[in-house]
């Protein structure tokens, strides 16, 4: 029996000795974050699924099934093992509703209340599921060459890149704290933490923090868990006295100290088994958003210009690349693609690392949401097709990701697909275009970009726009531009995605991605208004846009685009790349 086929009957054996029926793993590890150290990697291990969000559900004699959403479903469907495992979309097949229907009720579920939230678990309590914490993970039993959790260097992150000193933003979350009748907040995101420190790290691929727990009391102090050796004295002098270092062992007895006080918890990104220990000290759960998020969302100054800098340099790789696909492109491979893109990035002495791993499909692979493409599955890039490319860098002073749809023949792309591609550059526009009210939430920008697909009846399967951190995480809360609404409004200073696509599986994929920061924009008097600045510099594929289906005003906002594009970035490129990015960026002519 192959060995990932032998470890589904192995965790079951491990359940009837733990004494629970079944088993519901999340895919996250310890602080809820999307992308998580190998040790982590459970759900992938133990199913082979390797997208970053999803779960499964173990009966011990019963079935076995996998969720995650329609950014995975393909991928899902390609990567799981269907004689064993059910592979379900969790909007239509909600986890808890399926549970139930398996004869959930009469049944003790285990679960590990370090890798699940208070909310995360309240679908499986309000359905009468009998949901048992365990001490220990299942998985963790049988995964006998698990990696060991990681411990990289906490790193100053200067004051050059972070705009506000730590202890400014220490105070600002006190006066939070101290306004709502907290005494202290559990900080269980590592990129806030790393965002409140000025700390950064390489605990996590493609996020530069260190897995860490902190305590932020109403004083302002702060008890940062992480092992002390982790700390050098440069840094420990960088956190300062009032930010005291526990190794994690002693977590638990700090929790206990805080008996008999108001204590802020996430209920969404903590593990409930904060709530679980604090509850049993005797202390009193306010449960409220992280005090971090939505001041972290919103950029100072430095940030923003950071974020402008490391989208010029990312721009000048980007438009090197494109010249590149549109050169040499066809009869690469597509991970021979991905990783000449890293490349162009890697010329800069700045670049880090890729924001995520680059999602680079040709052809059907295109249409895979979240594709992630593996020297296995790697396919040619052929002429004559689509290519999808989603990529991102980390910079130390701003974090970029940008999508690009190309057609890799010489001529126009066919009417299929130049009618979808203009039809999602026509919803990208609407929304980098717009103009709304203080106070306008995500929820209420969705339609803008998906308006022209609507009219065709054609749509997509994922959000519109998640934020960005600055040389953090390139998904980052608290706000999105989504179906799914978030009562969160679109701030100043937040860096957002404006990504809407169209796929069409076994074919192709689009998908067209700039960031956007918000800024204030002239209104009537009495009125705020805000609207958005496009970061992102890089032309789109003339071959694919039928210039019929373009307004005025859109064809106006593309030629005022590329011509930025051109300005910014041709002075930077050799004379075959920039003669090739003159022709990128020349006038749509909208018929």
């Amino acid at each position: 029996m192959p060995e990932i086929q032998a470890r589904l009957p192995a965790l079951r054996r491990v359940l009837e000795e733990m004494d629970v029926d079944g088993f519901v793993l999340l895919r996250g590890d310890e602080h809820l974050g999307e992308y998580v150290a190998p040790y982590a990697e459970r759900l992938a291990w133990l199913s082979g699924f390797t997208g970053s969000a999803g779960l499964a559900v173990v009966l011990r004699d019963g079935p076995a099934a996998i969720f995650s959403d329609g950014r995975y479903i393909t991928q899902m469907d390609q990567q799981v093992d269907g004689t064993a495992w059910a592979r379900l979309h969790m909007r239509d097949t909600p986890p808890a509703e399926w549970l139930a229907a398996q004869g959930g009720r009469g049944l003790r579920i285990g679960y590990d209340p370090h890798l699940v939230g208070e909310a995360g678990l309240q679908p499986y309590l309000a359905r009468g599921l009998d949901m048992v914490p365990l001490a220990a993970n299942p998985v963790d039993r049988i995964w006998s060459d698990q990696p060991a959790a990681p411990g990289t260097p906490c790193l100053p992150h200067p004051l050059s890149f972070a705009g506000e000193d730590s202890a400014d933003k220490r105070a600002r979350m006190a006066v939070i704290l101290r306004a709502a009748g907290q005494d202290a907040a559990i900080v269980g995101d590592p990129t806030s933490i790393a965002w409140l420190l000025n700390i950064r790290g390489n605990d996590i691929p493609y996020t530069p923090a260190c897995l860490a727990f902190a305590i932020l009391h109403a004083d302002a102090r702060v008890d940062l868990f992480i092992d002390p050796a982790r700390v050098s004295p440069d840094a420990a002098d960088w956190l300062g006295p009032q930010v005291r270092i526990v190794p994690p062992s002693g977590l638990d007895a700090a929790l206990a100290a805080l008996a008999g006080q108001t204590i802020r918890v996430d209920p969404v990104g903590t593990a409930i088994w904060f709530i679980q220990t604090l509850e049993a000290a005797g202390a009193t759960i306010a449960r409220a958003t992280d005090p971090c998020a939505l001041p972290r969302a919103c950029k100072n100054d430095v940030e923003q210009d950071g974020a402008r800098k490391a989208h010029l340099i990312d721009g000048v790789a980007l438009c090197r690349f494109l010249h590149w696909v549109d050169t040499e492109g066809v009869g690469q491979n597509e991970l021979q693609a991905a990783t000449q893109l890293d490349g162009f990035r890697a010329l800069c002495p700045d670049y880090r690392e890729e924001s995520f791993p680059a999602i680079s499909g040709a052809g059907p692979n295109g249409a895979v949401i979240h594709y992630r493409v593996t020297p296995e599955s790697a396919r040619t890039i052929g002429a004559d097709e689509v290519y999808l490319i989603d990529s991102g860098g980390q910079y130390p002073f701003g974090t970029t990701d940008v999508t690009r749809t190309l057609w890799t023949g010489k001529g126009p792309g066919p009417d299929g697909v130049r009618g979808p591609f203009t039809r999602v550059l026509k919803g990208h526009i609407a929304l980098a275009r717009a103009r709304f009210p203080v106070g306008t939430t995500g929820h209420a920008l969705d339609a803008l970009a998906r308006y022209a697909l609507w009219q065709e009846g054609l749509d997509y399967d994922h959000g519109t726009g998640h934020g960005i951190g600055s040389y953090l995480s390139v998904h980052e809360g608290p706000c999105s531009i989504s179906p799914v609404h978030r009562p969160v409004a679109v701030a100043a200073g937040m860096i957002l995605s404006d990504e809407p696509g169209y796929y069409r599986p076994g074919v192709f994929g689009i998908r067209l991605e700039n960031l956007l920061l918000v800024h204030p924009v002239p209104a009537e008097a009495g009125r705020t208004f805000l609207g958005f600045e496009t970061l992102t510099l890089a032309p789109f594929d003339r071959r694919l846009i039928d210039p019929a289906l373009l307004t005025g005003e859109e064809a106006a906002w593309l030629d005022t685009y590329h011509a930025r594009v051109f300005d910014l970035i041709a002075p930077q490129l050799d004379t075959d790349a920039r003669a090739w990015l003159a022709t990128a960026c020349a006038p749509i002519v909208a018929e």
